[in-house]
């Protein structure tokens, strides 16, 4: 449960930030590089850690989808099954073992998550973090105020192409992601991203 928690509040439920002036040629680059994908699916696999440590405490891989500019699937085969999917409107948790399904209002433009960075809009990185370049393909975003849900977020390219996610909650724990068999060619749109809930599964809406 505690890293179902903490990858939703990683990956899906949003931030509260305020737009800053960022370091204009660090953000125009990695805006280069984010508005070439507009849809995205592959596999990743998620290894979280403890507070300034090395060794991991939970290790899960599965298969994510993307489609701009507000939709995402992330689902978790192993060690258990997990469905996290946006649908433009709500972002809803399938929780398959327990068999139970929560659903929440999909935070807005003004409350970017990692997930949404990446789905979303690029032009607005500039208004809502502070960019750098920390390294060959590596763009480290900052939230410049407000209460995150994380400190930092690095994006990590290879080859003009996603690689994966590092990010930093304000617990100091850190969840690095790497993604593998990306593919950015294949045709999505939104009624992929439907989700209708299962009929025996217990129902927890949040905006209710």
């Amino acid at each position: 449960m505690i890293k179902t928690l903490f990858t939703l509040a990683a990956l899906g439920l949003g931030l509260v930030i305020a737009p800053v002036h960022a370091d204009q040629s660090a953000t125009d680059q990695l805006s280069g590089q984010l508005q070439t994908l507009q849809q995205l699916q592959g596999r990743f696999s998620q290894t979280q850690y403890a507070e300034q440590s090395e060794q991991a405490v939970s290790t899960s891989t599965g298969r994510f989808r993307l489609l701009k500019p507000s939709y995402f699937a992330w689902e978790i085969e192993t060690p258990d099954s997990q469905l996290i999917i946006a649908d433009g409107e709500y972002l809803w948790h399938h929780d398959r073992d327990l068999e139970t399904v929560t659903r929440r209002p999909v935070a807005g433009t003004d409350d970017m998550s990692p997930l949404q960075v990446l789905a979303g809009d690029s032009s607005l990185l500039g208004e809502k973090f502070e960019v750098s370049v920390t390294g060959k393909g590596r763009f480290r975003l900052e939230p410049t105020a407000g209460n995150p849900g994380f400190k930092e977020l690095t994006l990590i390219f290879a080859a003009d192409q996603i690689g994966g996610m590092e990010i930093l909650d304000n617990l100091n724990q850190r969840l690095f992601i790497e993604f593998s068999e990306v593919d950015d060619q294949s045709s999505q749109a939104p009624a992929d991203f439907r989700f209708v809930p299962p009929e025996d599964a217990d129902l927890f809406y949040h905006e209710q």
